[in-house]
């Protein structure tokens, strides 16, 4: 191989500073300006000589310009122009095709070759200019706009049409198809351009390009071929551009626009139900719009419903446990299914009209497709309802300890329950649900009756019986509760099952003894059924328990049960536990019973008299004072009750005003609390009682006889004396109020 020349490193004999090239640079750009100004200088030619040397001179500038300015094609395009000017066509036609060589990428360069053509009326030239342009230069749409407008200006459609094929070959922008199929609109070509749109929406398969293309549609009169376009979009476009909520609203009101108000309504609501809430915002303006202007009554509510269920879902999102939003929401929900569900029983029963009236025409098949639909929307709403209180209940409670925090939960499956029952009307979800219920809630902690007598109700309307005793039974045995004994009780005893109601009366007792009623009710079953020796018997029984919740209305019952057989061993009996009663109660109500019984039922008065006064003294005598206000009332209570017993004796008058007199004034007094102030009181005064001041009295009358001056004077200053020696206190002992009258205490 050849050894490498090696190269002279050595530097230049002249050196060239960055200075001395700005200033040449500087130079010659003066220079040029001083040229320009001075060709801009009128100047006078005289002849075809002084002309060719101006000529001669220009293109020497020119050609230095463009050779120092090789990369700016401005430069070409000027010196083309100054060719042009002085009509030396093929000159300028060289220049361009010199810039072209160095600029081909440049579509300007392109345009004003083809612009210098098409003004020097060179037609064909323009064509080929714009040809080879294209070719050059296919993304460039300037020069495709150029050559189409070229074509079209001179009227040759076909020549512009087919440049326009050439051109969506390479797939251009939206703006070209737009073009083409604008001008095919132009010439009156609405099947190429229908074409053009297909293909156009097959090139962008997006939804504004659908949009356009049944706009387009709108506007040529093809109502049927525009709707026609937005089912084909929902269709063919990909889920993403498919759901886009400006295609469903241009298709209602495209819709709306056609006086399809029930279409547009359609698409509204199968638009929201499928779009996001977040992402059909403008949609849902859109429909609240469009109800205002056309809807009715139902319609705006249906509206209003579902911004408060998008209200109450962001609620919900943020405050998942709120079982107050879940109640507001289920019963939205509710609400909305029941009407559906009018609505498609209205269908149903129009339908039913006209098969009766032989009808089978299209009115008749109109209604059978709404009726579907109806039902469908049915449907639909119905499982919005379950999704809703499945979204509620899977909401659990944080504690499994605290019942408080269940009580509004349980609610919710209870709603549920009764949703399925009545409004759905499935059995099998009904029961599921309360199932499901049953086994949500923790029953070694707690649990809750209502819900296992509801389900036991429930399987009792559905003439399940055995069902229903097995969920009885199931609570009974793992969670026992007051409730849940009586609902049993209550289903057998409606079914006449006495034995049944007395094992589970049994079983009742032996979960609470100390409930009274629960004797009471079991002695009152024996005794409807006429076991008046059962009742007898489950009486003393209970009588005998060591402790009980309400023991006087035990007593009360089994005494009324033994006066209520009228018979004499019936009023032995019950005088028998009136004696028993006393040896463990005192109370006064005791014995004001005890004594009415033998005055009014046994009809001996004696005794009840007797009973009364043995009560009265033995209470007077248990007073602990004058302070002891509860004896006092008990007195008083016992010889009202006395009176009002001697006043429904025949022949009792005599009874009747001792007794009168016997009755205690109740009078008002006041007494300080410990806290400091004062508080009224009601005080009484029975005659039978010591008076207190009637031996101080007394007294005070011996002294002033004994101190007395003189016999006539004595009785008027006697109590003026009396006062006096009695210290500085009042002079008179004050009168007090009482209910009745006034009593003034001087008068004891």
């Amino acid at each position: 191989a050849m050894a490498m020349a090696v190269k002279n490193r050595a530097p230049a004999g002249v050196q060239v500073t960055a200075e001395q090239l700005v200033r040449a640079a500087r130079e010659r750009q003066v220079g040029d300006e001083e040229r320009a100004a001075a060709l801009r200088t009128a100047a006078r030619v005289t002849d075809d000589e002084e002309l060719r040397m101006q000529q001669a001179q220009r293109r020497r500038e020119f050609e230095g310009s463009v050779t120092h300015a090789a990369m700016d094609g401005r430069m070409f395009v000027k010196y083309a122009r100054y060719e042009e000017s002085q009509l030396e066509f093929r000159r300028a036609r060289s220049v361009f095709e010199r810039a072209i060589e160095r600029h081909n990428r440049e579509p300007s360069v392109w345009l004003e070759y083809a612009e210098f053509e098409m003004r020097n009326k060179f037609v064909n030239h323009a064509r080929n200019v714009l040809d080879r342009a294209v070719q050059h230069l296919p993304r460039a749409a300037a020069l495709w706009f150029r050559y189409v407008q070229l074509e079209e200006t001179l009227g040759q459609a076909d020549k512009a049409r087919a440049v326009f094929e050439r051109w969506m070959a390479w797939h251009p922008d939206e703006q070209a198809w737009r073009s083409f199929i604008n001008f095919e609109t132009r010439h009156g070509e609405p099947a190429r351009a229908r074409d053009a749109l297909e293909r156009f929406c097959g090139s962008f398969p997006r939804a504004a390009s659908y949009i356009k293309f049944a706009r387009w549609e709108e506007a040529s009169g093809q109502l049927a071929l525009a709707r026609r376009v937005f089912e084909r979009a929902l269709v063919e476009l990909d889920r993403a551009e498919a759901l886009r909520q400006d295609l469903f609203v241009a298709f209602a009101r495209f819709e709306e626009r056609c006086k399809e108000f029930e279409r547009a309504r359609a698409i509204y609501k199968q638009a929201l139900g499928l779009l996001p809430e977040d992402g059909s915002r403008e949609l849902y303006e859109a429909y609240v719009s469009f109800e205002r202007q056309h809807g009715d009554r139902d319609s705006i509510e249906s509206v209003l419903a579902d911004k408060r269920r998008a209200q109450y879902e962001a609620q919900l999102r943020e405050a998942p446990d709120n079982y107050d939003l879940w109640f507001d929401l289920t019963r939205l929900e509710e609400a909305h299914a029941q009407a559906e569900a009018l609505a498609a029983k209205r269908y149903a029963d129009a339908l039913a009209d006209s098969e009766q009236a032989h009808l089978r025409d299209a009115r008749a098949a109109e209604l059978f497709q709404d009726r579907a639909y109806a039902v469908k929307v049915v449907d639909e709403a119905r499982a919005r309802v379950r999704s809703a209180y499945e979204r509620a209940v899977a909401n659990l409670p944080p504690s499994t300890r605290d019942k408080a925090l269940w009580k509004r939960y349980i609610y919710l499956w209870i709603n549920y329950a009764l949703f399925e029952e009545l409004q759905v009307e499935d059995v099998p979800a009904c029961r599921a649900v309360y199932r499901r219920c049953l086994d949500t809630i923790p029953h070694k902690h707690f649990t809750f009756a209502k819900v296992w007598v509801m389900a036991a109700h429930f399987e009792v309307r559905q003439r399940d019986l055995p069902r229903a005793r097995r969920i009885l039974g199931e609570a009974i045995g793992r969670c026992p509760r007051s409730r849940t004994f009586r609902a049993y009780i209550q289903l057998e005893l409606q079914l006449g099952n006495v034995n049944n109601c007395r094992a589970l009366y049994g079983k009742y007792l032996e979960f609470d003894p100390t409930d009274c009623l629960v004797w009471q009710k079991y002695a009152e079953l024996e005794h409807a059924v006429g076991e008046t020796a059962r009742c007898r018997a489950i009486f003393e029984l209970a009588v005998q328990q060591p402790e009980l919740d309400m023991p006087e209305t035990l007593w009360k019952r089994y005494i009324d049960f033994e006066i209520g057989l009228g018979s004499k061993t019936g009023r032995a009996n019950a005088r028998k536990l009136y004696e028993r009663l006393l040896e463990r109660t005192q109370h006064v109500k005791v014995w004001i019973s005890y004594a009415k019984f033998e005055a009014l039922v046994a009809d001996d008065a004696a005794t009840g008299r007797a009973l009364f006064e043995k009560a009265y003294q033995r209470i007077k005598t248990s007073q602990a004072g004058d302070q002891d206000l509860e004896t006092k009332e008990h007195r008083a209570l016992l010889l009202q009750a006395w009176l009002d017993t001697e006043r429904k004796i025949p022949g009792a008058d005599k009874e009747v005003q001792s007794l009168e007199s016997r009755q205690p004034k109740r009078v008002k007094r006041k007494r300080q609390l410990e806290g400091g102030g004062w508080e009224e009181y009601n005080d009484f005064l029975f005659p039978d009682d010591p008076k207190k001041g009637l031996k101080l009295l007394q007294i005070a009358q011996q002294w002033k006889k004994r101190t007395a001056p003189s016999s006539g004077d004595a009785e008027g200053d006697a109590a003026p004396a009396a006062a006096a020696d009695a210290g500085p206190g009042p002079a008179k002992v004050p009168r007090v109020a009482t209910d009745e009258n006034e009593i003034d205490l001087d008068d004891l």
